[in-house]
């Protein structure tokens, strides 16, 4: 094979444990591992952003006027089911109920996990909720619009299957999480962002 043959080839797939050993780029951008390939994950939108910390906001309110022992976490990686050894996405807002270790990487047991869903990377982030329903600590996926107020609720029914289509809240309606106990209007989740004028 020529040389520039080889130079065309894909780099080969690497596991979970590589890319966590991997320095990164040098260009200090965000990673997730998907399929053995390490994708790069777009700098995110200051609406995004903001969609992003509220949620945090929220969720880390609820648990704690709870008391409850879930803890909220901005950007977590995420251990796949499947193919695990070389899949390790990273979501927008992941909760856990299960206690995390120092130095841990991957979130322990995630119960709610949220993607803020961009005009650019629609695609890339409905993949990765087809991938989130098939691990089996998690109850519902959120997918937060950042174009207008609304969003999309997948939760596991008593049997544990998932719906065939999301429930779809929008402008005015109510955010319920069960897993968490959460119930709060969906415009909560806009405040303070050009979508809420």
């Amino acid at each position: 094979m020529s040389a520039l043959k080889k130079d065309m080839l894909p780099p080969p797939p690497i596991t979970v444990d590589e890319f966590i050993d991997w320095p990164g780029d040098g260009v200090h951008k965000k990673f997730q591992l998907v399929d053995g390939v390490i994708r790069a994950m777009s700098p995110a939108s200051t609406t995004h952003g903001a969609l992003q910390a509220n949620v945090a906001i929220l969720i880390g309110n609820c648990l704690k006027k709870k008391k409850s022992p879930c803890m909220v976490f901005t950007e977590p990686a995420v251990a796949t089911r499947i193919r695990a050894d070389v899949n390790m996405r990273v979501p927008d807002v992941g909760v856990t109920c299960s206690p995390t270790e120092a130095g841990q990487i991957a979130l322990p047991d995630p119960v709610l996990l949220v993607e803020i869903l961009s005009p650019g990377n629609s695609s890339d982030t409905w993949d990765d909720v087809f991938v989130y329903a098939s691990i089996p600590t998690v109850v519902e996926i959120l997918v937060v619009q950042s174009t207008r107020i609304e969003a999309q609720l997948l939760r596991r029914d008593a049997e544990g299957a998932w719906p065939e289509r999301p429930e779809t809240i929008e402008k005015g309606g109510k955010l319920i999480l069960t897993c968490i106990g959460l119930s709060c209007a969906l415009n909560d989740v806009y405040a303070k962002t050009h979508l809420a004028n």
